[in-house]
């Protein structure tokens, strides 16, 4: 499940064909093994720490704890259960789905891109880290984050620096963590940011180092 929540955000279709058009080819599969490798990796360690005791109770339907010792045979019965389901999941979820999404979109729109190239460009060797903090609080489509990235890395941030930030973006955004908490526990939403952002600032700093050799 955290590999998925993290690998979907980080390498869905349309980001990368954006980001083929505006970094090639190379760079493009570069990312999207990065992309890979970081929710397969975070999500092998948050498995192996055994965190459902921080999944928040009552998320699953007495429906799908009965579904699972009933075994449906029949299509019709199969659709009706995917319908109830994703009606109960819908009823739960939809309040904490769209403040997340207003969150991100106020402050996507109020803080302008100058303002994060001059915070990032200033801090040295501790750009990578810093631009994955600012990330966070992000939010947009995939086609407002890529041009954002393209931006810092044409006005001289390093690549790393700059895919750092896309990451944090795309996969920790502060709208997420909002939705995600109707589903877990803060602790374990704090876990899993801090776990995928080690990845992210790990990834950064080794393209840094990639367009330095290169």
């Amino acid at each position: 499940t955290f590999s998925f929540l993290i690998t979907s955000p980080l390498i869905n279709e349309y980001l990368v064909i954006i980001m083929f058009g505006f970094f090639g080819w190379k760079i493009t599969l570069l990312y999207v093994i990065s992309g890979i490798t970081i929710g397969v990796i975070s999500g092998a360690i948050l498995g192996n720490m055994h965190l459902e005791k921080y999944l928040v109770k009552g998320l699953v339907s007495e429906d799908t704890q009965q579904a699972k010792e009933k075994v449906y045979t029949g299509i019709r019965e199969r659709i009706i259960f995917g319908i109830n389901e994703a009606k109960s999941i819908t009823k739960k979820l939809w309040m904490w789905v769209l403040l997340g999404v207003g969150i991100g979109s106020f402050i996507h729109n109020y803080i302008p891109q100058e303002t994060i190239h001059g915070v990032i460009s200033k801090t040295g060797p501790f750009s990578v880290p810093l631009a994955t903090i600012l990330g966070v609080p992000m939010y947009g489509s995939c086609a407002a984050i890529v041009p954002i990235a393209v931006v810092l890395f044409r006005k001289g941030v390093p690549l790393g620096t700059a895919l750092a930030f896309m990451m944090a973006t795309a996969a920790l955004s502060f709208p997420e963590a909002v939705i995600l908490r109707r589903a877990m526990k803060l602790q374990l939403i704090a876990i899993f940011f801090g776990v995928t952002t080690v990845a992210i600032i790990i990834t950064g700093y080794l393209f840094n180092l990639l367009q330095l050799v290169m």
